[in-house]
């Protein structure tokens, strides 16, 4: 087969891949992630089902393959927000990627739920999930590491019976930081989804109603339970 041949068909089966998965998240905001069928999706887009096997053998795999876009979308959005504040001190830095993580959420809300809301009946996310999920942990643990490397941090308090959790997971995420502030860190990471989630999914309610400035005042609370100055 010519290089020619070749290159047209690797476009085109990027180009079926992409509308499978268009049409999948399509079904995700119509019907949710418990109800998506390779076999609907084949049909919505005129195909047979043995041919869609041939680009996901499974729901799963399509799912996994939503996952990961998912999670590398919100990455990519935290990650230039990151950027155009590179030279900021570290809580403004902070604030930027909470926000932008924010941003994103009220702006893909199907597939937030896909990737934060119930787990999916059936489904296990594999470990190729983990990189694309990481993102936006691993660049909150590099602005805290900038400070702790540069002006310091104000250490949070870390009760006893907590310690050698704290010991284990700083062993794990971050070596190089003091236990108290990855305990901290992993709780400012639950937090901040946790914020996002209510919004989203409409806990807030008749509770918070003017939920921008609400939200950068938490986000800064987080950043102030890191030990951001």
């Amino acid at each position: 087969m010519s290089s020619a041949a070749q290159g047209a068909r690797a476009r085109a089966r990027i180009e079926v891949t992409a509308a499978i998965k268009d049409e999948a998240r399509r079904q995700l905001a119509a019907e949710g992630a418990a109800k998506l069928s390779l076999r609907a999706v084949a049909r919505e887009l005129g195909m047979v089902s043995s041919a869609l096997y041939r680009y996901f053998p499974s729901r799963d795999d399509l799912l996994t393959a939503l996952i990961i876009d998912a999670y590398d979308s919100l990455g990519e959005a935290a990650e230039a927000a990151h950027d155009a504040v590179a030279d900021a001190a570290p809580a403004r830095r902070w604030s930027a990627v909470c926000e932008a993580a924010r941003v994103w959420a009220l702006g893909h809300p199907h597939e937030y739920a896909l990737i934060y809301g119930s787990p999916v009946p059936g489904y296990k996310a594999p470990q190729t999930t983990i990189p694309a999920a990481a993102r936006v942990g691993l660049l909150l643990i590099r602005i805290v590491r900038d400070a702790h490397q540069g002006q310091g941090l104000t250490a949070p308090p870390l009760p006893a019976e907590l310690r050698a959790e704290a010991e284990r997971m700083t062993t794990a995420l971050a070596p190089d930081l003091p236990p108290e502030v990855v305990a901290a860190l992993v709780a400012s990471w639950a937090e901040l989804y946790g914020l996002i989630g209510f919004e989203l999914f409409g806990q807030f309610r008749r509770v918070v109603e003017d939920r921008e400035p609400f939200f950068r005042h938490a986000v800064t609370r987080l950043a102030g339970g890191v030990g951001l100055v």
